[in-house]
């Protein structure tokens, strides 16, 4: 699996936008029903971990050269495993609102 680190970064800002897109969604169905709202709230924080965590990620990635193989600083598995991270955050948030 060839990709750039441009690419990368790419994917990532797309998967930032989304789960920036399901924090607003998932807060503003907070206040739908006092039945619900706990689960919103708490969606809400979960997926704050997980924009901060890939905002990280993204600081570290805009150090590198867009040009350069995502493969020269990561292993095949790591890239790999964090893909399916990032596609599992753009799907997961769709159904989440």
């Amino acid at each position: 699996m060839k990709m750039k680190v441009g690419e990368l970064i790419e994917l990532l800002d797309e998967t930032i936008a989304s789960v920036k897109i399901a924090i607003i969604a998932n807060q503003n169905r907070v206040f739908e029903s006092p039945h619900t709202s706990y689960e919103f709230a708490q969606r809400a924080l979960e997926l704050q971990e997980d924009l901060d965590d890939l905002m990280k990620v993204r600081e570290m990635l805009a150090k590198l050269d867009p040009e350069d193989d995502a493969e020269r600083h990561f292993s095949e598995e790591e890239l790999g495993e964090f893909l399916k991270l990032l596609e599992l955050l753009r799907k997961a948030d769709a159904h989440a609102y």
